[in-house]
């Protein structure tokens, strides 16, 4: 197979590394930027029961997205694996594979969500004066979930190959789009929630109109027909599965323990839940740079572990924890310092910003500990041992960010403080548990 600037098994490991996240960290911060300009704009023209509506049907549909993304994880694996080993064939089968298999699921996901939009805001305790508003977000969103799916499939098989410049310039486009739609509809039409929601479908579907001709131009090393993209390979699915049910599980329960950690704030009035719906948004902001990094390393090991160079992936991911932990630092004492100034880009309210200071304060302390185990579970996820990510992200969830949430909410009444500090908890444990697995198997050339 013919190689190309995208290999990633090659030269300096540093420089490689920075080459491919830096567009994708754009690119991360730009699909992040979609839920952040709605709330923001929201936040412009409407109050709070808007922008409650607004913060608790994108924490759905991140969970839904982060999901999609997970599952396509297998994709992005298999195919870096086969550019590394040179085995463009095997390539094109993995590619066939997951257009065929996320065109099916995407349909029938749907399909069953949009039956279901009612249950689920009922489901997250909405508070009542943002109910209706939050059934309609989510309405109007679950129709663009094809499009969702479209995008991170097409961006997974950009980045498996070492491309990640390409899924920026799409969700770039999208970004644009959705925010001039947001003042289009919330602030010229006054649609509320169903403007916010609205903008974000048509985003979406410019991103995929948009990638798929460029996706038939891009040279990759291997040439795909139009017939091989509808072709089916049961080995392909196996392995993509392999690697994509453990990733989508693990980051649909970090975002199932989000949701019910927002359940426990909805249940606390709505102030709490406006305060805990504005510090998700800043806190996945801030979770740019590790989320990036946890990309990028399961590209560049999963090449590097096919071409046979274990050590280029090691070398690789202490390259990231350095970089991610600094964040993480950097991150952590700003809003220790002055969280005002973050929380109050997204509310006027006087105890709103208070709430969301405190809760912002404990929680910041997670950019930290996430940091290590993003970077292991990146690291992992390339090697083909994604179940190690769903464990010990399963292990933090039920002994940690979880009850720690609950408990606070039940002794600490009066302050979001104590439960902002079940997350970081949370992250802990799992870097832990991360580190011993990994010098266990330091010691076979993992």
């Amino acid at each position: 197979m013919e190689r190309n600037s995208s290999n990633l098994t090659d030269g300096n490991v540093k420089a490689a590394m920075l080459r491919f996240v830096l567009p994708y960290l754009l690119s991360c911060f730009l699909q992040t930027f979609y839920g952040m300009a709605d709330l923001f704009v929201v936040g412009l023209y409407n109050g709070s029961e808007t922008t409650t509506a607004v913060s608790v049907g994108s924490q759905v549909m991140h969970m839904l997205t982060v999901m999609i993304v997970g599952l396509a994880m297998g994709t992005t694996v298999r195919i870096a694996r086969a550019v590394g080993a040179g085995d463009g064939q095997d390539a094109k089968k993995t590619i066939g594979t997951s257009v065929v298999f996320f065109g099916v699921i995407s349909v029938l996901g749907m399909l069953v969500l949009l039956a279901a939009a009612e249950g689920i805001t009922a489901v997250m305790m909405t508070p009542q004066e943002a109910a209706e508003e939050t059934a309609r977000y989510l309405f109007i969103c679950f129709w663009g979930i094809p499009f969702i799916t479209a995008y991170n499939v097409i961006g997974s098989i950009f980045r498996g190959a070492g491309d990640s410049k390409s899924p920026m310039i799409f969700v770039a486009a999208a970004c644009i789009v959705n925010l001039a739609a947001d003042f289009a509809l919330i602030g010229g039409l006054g649609m509320g929630a169903a403007g916010a929601a609205l903008a974000t479908v048509i985003g979406q579907a410019v991103s995929v109109a948009i990638a798929l001709p460029v996706a038939r131009k891009v040279n990759f090393g291997f040439s795909v027909r139009a017939k091989e993209l509808l072709q089916w390979d049961r080995e392909a699915l196996k392995s993509l599965l392999a690697v994509g049910v453990p990733v989508s599980l693990q980051d649909g329960l970090i975002q199932i323990a989000f949701i019910v950690i927002t359940v426990i704030a909805n249940s606390r009035g709505l102030v709490a839940a406006t305060a805990v719906g504005i510090v998700e948004k800043l806190i996945s902001f801030m979770f740019l740079v590790p989320s990036a990094f946890l990309s990028a390393l399961s590209s560049v090991t999963a090449q590097n572990m096919g071409a046979k160079k274990p050590k280029r992936a090691r070398e690789s991911l202490r390259f990231a924890l350095l970089i991610t932990v600094g964040w993480g630092l950097f991150c952590c004492l700003y809003c220790q310092l002055c969280p005002q100034t973050l929380v109050g880009l997204f509310s006027g309210d006087g105890a709103v910003i208070a709430a969301g200071c405190e809760y912002l304060r404990a929680y910041s302390f997670d950019c930290v500990f996430a940091a290590v185990h993003f970077c292991f579970s990146g690291y992992f996820c390339g090697a083909q041992k994604s179940g190690i990510s769903f464990f010990h992200n399963m292990t933090s969830i039920l002994s940690a960010r979880i009850p720690g949430a609950y408990l606070a909410s039940r002794f600490f009444p009066e302050t979001l403080y104590p439960m902002g500090l079940a997350a970081p908890a949370g992250s802990f444990v799992s870097a832990l548990i991360c580190v011993l697995f990994y010098l266990h198997f330091r010691r076979k050339d993992l």
